[in-house]
């Protein structure tokens, strides 16, 4: 019987003691709390949200949307605990768009056929298993639903209702994230974090009543831990896993310090961390004028509306932030945007501000150090502009591909040099592949869609970039007669060339120029440069590529050096594993370099119009930051 006893007892106090040590007070259990709702919306807000829909059109039909949304969701089933590999994720992220959503339809209508339809998810959720803590994203997104329609509904669920779905908040949302086998991302810095946390403080808040000291401890540790991956949006707001995990990571974390300042009236000084503010014109830059993103790392290559925006934008107090999302908003339907789970936060974050009030953004450079750095430059933020993204930082950098020194650009509204962007991770998974590796040698490497064989980049002597390096910005200039940026590559190809540096720049607002200049080692170097389109590619002479895409067409000519092989390679993969790649191909040269020279690879590319203009020899790299730089 004692033998028992210590198997249940000693580790219940060393998880209950390796919980309590690191914690540091923030809010304190005997805070007075608000009454439900609490979780960022009171009770007599939606007053205030009925006059903003009421005085825009936009807004009406995004919340009219929303609602029709939830009429069709009356007659559906609730969703079912079937796992996809390990994830869970899926019904985890269906469940928080499902319930919020009918919240919102019930808080703004008082219709309570959306208040039983949210009453019937919880329901059918709370019955689960569990939420696949081993898989602990799938746990913080539920927890988050479930704790929205818990706190939002609060007043209007049956005692019964509300015991099962608070204990399932506590039992299979909280109490997981206490075992140290499943809360590994609280010491992460990258989303998981920022999600995990989120979602856990809003079981908290959820809660708190009937867990105070629990409830306050569970925010008191997000608030500590979530600063770690915070940490990464210094200096200048780039965050390091690209656009896709932006939407993802920094979404959750918005979620929790709005429901922290909701709730406490201050934030704790988290959106003051280094950056933070600032990455919002990371975001924004990071949107070509298609409307797709600069999607290197894993990123899909669409773009999508973006509800944290809106937080920013009224933080900042600075509606042109929103251009993008003004142009989603009023370039597309109001159900093209219905599969955004946050959906309703923009009716929470926007303000009142009238979508037709949003004008352009007064800059049309942005510049971002840190883990991956990034140079985002365009000729214009009303036409169909040129624009380019840049990119240095490292494979080693979460989610990140082999595509350093990589960059995309658009001109005449049409992408000419593109991403592939990620490949599902179950697609791969499924199959085997071990997906996250990061030494040199990882079979993540081998992925086709991953190395810098097919990224907009260099390969020397047929090598992978090197894992460990890292290449760094190292000059930028937003003059609007040669918006340009440096980085310096050499650590990503140590042992192949002495030194490698790139430039990219927009000439004169009419063309592009990338140029590279090598240092060889004592050996030949054999440099292959690639461009990955999804136009039409002709050789058309012996420097010149001609693109055409609808119509359209763009010239790619090489200035220097002269002895050079134009080519074009299929984007068919090489492994059964592999997404196929249809309406792509790889374009550019192979040239080989002497042993101890130093050479420049110079190529301009041309949109149409821009054909005719001289082209008078491109300076070094050392001289083009600055602003008297003359070509």
């Amino acid at each position: 019987m004692k033998k028992i006893c210590y198997t249940i007892i000693i580790p219940l106090l060393l998880l209950v003691c390796s919980f309590v040590k690191a914690q540091k007070s923030y809010i304190g259990a005997d805070i007075k709390i608000q009454v439900h709702p609490r979780i960022l919306m009171f009770g007599n807000d939606e007053a205030v949200i009925k006059k903003m829909v009421a005085a825009d059109t936009t807004w009406l039909k995004i919340q009219q949307a929303i609602i029709n949304e939830c009429d069709g969701l009356l007659a559906i089933k609730p969703v079912e605990r079937i796992k996809i590999g390990r994830r869970l994720l899926d019904k985890s992220r269906e469940s928080l768009r499902r319930i919020f959503f009918l919240s919102y339809a019930y808080r703004v209508t008082d219709d309570v056929k959306y208040l039983q339809r949210a009453e019937k998810e919880m329901l059918a959720i709370a019955m689960f298993t569990d939420w696949n803590p081993t898989h602990f994203l799938d746990v913080a997104e539920m927890t988050m639903a479930v704790s929205i329609g818990y706190d939002w509904l609060y007043n209007n669920l049956s005692q019964n209702s509300r015991t099962i779905i608070k204990e399932a908040i506590l039992k299979k949302g909280i109490e997981p994230s206490l075992n140290s086998k499943y809360n590994s991302w609280l010491k992460g810095t990258n989303n998981w974090n920022q999600v995990c946390n989120a979602g856990m403080a809003y079981g908290a808040m959820a809660i708190y009543e009937d867990y105070p000291k629990l409830s306050a401890k569970i925010i008191n540790r997000a608030i500590e831990s979530i600063t770690l991956p915070m940490g990464d949006y210094s200096p200048d707001g780039a965050y390091p896993e690209g656009y896709g995990y932006w939407g993802y990571g920094t979404s959750f974390n918005v979620m929790f310090i709005s429901a922290l300042e909701k709730l406490f009236g201050k934030d704790f000084n988290l959106s003051q961390r280094p950056g933070f503010l600032k990455t919002a014109g990371y975001i924004e830059n990071m949107t070509g004028p298609s409307g797709d993103p600069f999607n290197y790392s894993d990123a899909g290559n669409k773009g999508s509306l973006q509800p944290a925006m809106f937080w920013f934008a009224q933080k900042l107090k600075d509606p042109s932030l929103l251009w993008v999302e003004r142009s989603r908003l009023i370039n597309s339907s109001p159900e093209s945007h219905i599969k955004n789970r946050l959906l309703p936060a923009i009716l929470l974050w926007s303000n009142g501000i009238r979508i037709n009030s949003i004008t352009p953004p007064k800059t049309k450079m942005w510049v971002g150090k840190g883990k991956n750095p990034v140079a985002l430059m365009r000729t214009s933020w009303t036409d169909s502009a040129i624009f380019v993204g840049m990119k240095g930082g490292s494979p080693s950098v979460g989610h990140a591909h082999m595509d350093i020194g990589s960059f995309v650009m658009e001109a005449a509204g049409e992408r000419w040099a593109m991403d592939f962007g990620m490949q599902k991770y179950e697609s791969l998974e499924s199959k085997g592949v071990q997906l996250w590796g990061r030494t040199q040698d990882a079979q993540r490497w081998e992925v086709f869609r991953y190395n810098n064989f097919v990224h907009n980049t260099l390969t020397i002597n047929g090598q992978l970039q090197k894992v460990e390096g890292y290449a760094p910005i190292i000059g930028s200039s937003s003059n609007p007669q040669f918006m340009n940026a440096t980085t310096d590559l050499t650590q990503v190809y140590k042992g192949a060339v002495n030194k490698a540096i790139r430039g990219v720049g927009i000439v004169d607002q009419k063309y592009v120029v990338v140029r590279d200049e090598i240092e060889t080692l004592d050996s030949i170097a054999t440099i292959r440069w690639t461009l990955l389109t999804p136009a039409d590619v002709k050789i058309i002479n012996k420097n010149q590529i001609e693109l055409t895409k609808d119509n359209k067409k763009l010239i790619l000519k090489v200035l220097e050096p002269d002895n050079i092989d134009l080519k074009t390679w299929s984007t068919v993969p090489p492994h059964s594993y592999d997404a196929p790649n249809p309406g792509t191909v790889l374009t550019g040269f192979e040239v080989k370099l002497p042993p101890k020279t130093k050479t420049a690879i110079t190529v301009v590319l041309m949109p149409e119009g821009s054909n005719n203009i001289v082209i008078e020899k491109i300076q070094p790299l050392q001289k083009w930051n600055s602003s008297s730089t003359n070509l």
